[in-house]
């Protein structure tokens, strides 16, 4: 099977995605060296506006209706204190529209397209998800997803350091088994790659080889006490000291893999984990939907489950946060009430 089965708009946006990490495997090491603070305090690179910058030309060209939300603005690259990073922003986007000539002030806009208003249809864009990670040397993803009424309808995840390869069915499997797809993450030469989900349509990894797609499929473990769990390398991301407990109630001794991003949610979706959960250390805190819209329809069209701590789904209705949804529970779905009972047992949200 190929991309262009999944029709035209999963083109156009997949091959941007993949465009967009093929220049991130080169730049990640000059990220380190054009970093610039946000009023929060938290990082932010050139390669974070570079790929804003393109996928939001790239969205306007080819949906120019629809509006973009994302996570970054312009404003820290502007005045003199920024013009290095302001530079490197170009030079960056630059290597993606090879030949096009390109002004500063063109590009800040493109990436300022990004204060779009949350429509009847939209785009939704963490341009570098896991930028910490970018930054450590560990992983990050490119997340890109489209919004309709309210439902994600399409998510691509852009990993330049997830390698996907087949492995065949187990021995114990019948002969007839279709073979499945294995999930490794490395931290050099990884072969790199895009997650896409189209609602109905499935979950599929692409190589940035080619255009080819490989099938992604939840695990099959129904036992919670062999249950696998993710977590960020972020402390105030998420209560890992809870997870921990919730593991334990469950009868899992397997230590939390640690991961920044949305790659996360790409192994989920590939069977190399089976829970995900954001238990805020903050309870007002709420998830802004382009940290979790593509890689939710990615587990669901995996075969997976995703709900908030409450065992609701995610609502993508109000705003450029999810004002509803408190916390977030990911699975493969055999697992997830058991998940579910534990949280509530606990008062956990």
């Amino acid at each position: 099977m190929h991309l262009e089965s999944l029709g035209p708009d999963v083109v156009l946006a997949g091959e941007a995605v993949r465009d967009a990490v093929r220049v991130m495997r080169t730049a990640e090491r000059d990220a380190l060296e054009h970093v610039r603070a946000k009023p929060d305090a938290s990082p932010v690179t050139a390669a974070d506006f570079a790929v804003q910058a393109y996928l939001a030309l790239q969205l306007a060209r080819h949906f120019p209706d629809d509006p973009l939300v994302a996570e970054e603005d312009a404003s820290v690259l502007r005045g003199e204190t920024a013009s290095e990073v302001r530079r490197r922003v170009v030079e960056l986007v630059g290597q993606m529209l090879p030949g096009v000539e390109l002004e500063v002030e063109r590009v800040l806009a493109w990436i300022d397209r990004g204060g779009g208003a949350c429509g009847r249809r939209f785009w939704t864009l963490d341009p570098i998800d896991g930028t910490k990670g970018l930054l450590r040397g560990g992983q990050y993803v490119v997340a890109l997803a489209l919004v309709i009424d309210g439902m994600v309808q399409m998510g691509l995840l852009g990993c330049p350091r997830l390698s996907v390869t087949t492995a065949p069915a187990s021995p114990a499997a019948p002969a007839a088994a279709p073979e499945h797809a294995s999930v490794t993450a490395v931290e050099d030469d990884a072969e790199g790659g895009v997650a896409i989900a189209v609602r109905n349509q499935g979950a599929w990894w692409m190589s940035l080889r080619d255009s080819r797609l490989m099938r992604l499929s939840v695990s099959a473990e129904s036992n919670p006490a062999r249950t696998r769990a993710l977590h960020s390398c972020e402390s105030r991301h998420s209560d890992i000291g809870e997870l921990h407990r919730v593991l334990r109630a469950l009868d899992s001794h397997a230590s939390p893999i640690l991961m920044d991003g949305q790659t996360k949610q790409v192994l989920l979706a590939a069977g190399a984990a089976e829970l995900l959960m954001r238990i805020p250390m903050d309870p007002d805190y709420r998830e802004a939907i382009w940290d979790q819209a593509a890689g939710s329809l990615l587990i669901e069209e995996a075969g997976g489950r995703v709900t908030d701590l409450d065992g609701l789904p995610l609502d993508f209705t109000t705003g450029r946060h999810l004002l509803r949804n408190t916390g977030l529970i990911a699975s493969n779905g055999l697992l997830h009430d058991a998940v579910l009972d534990m949280a509530r047992q606990r008062n956990i949200r």
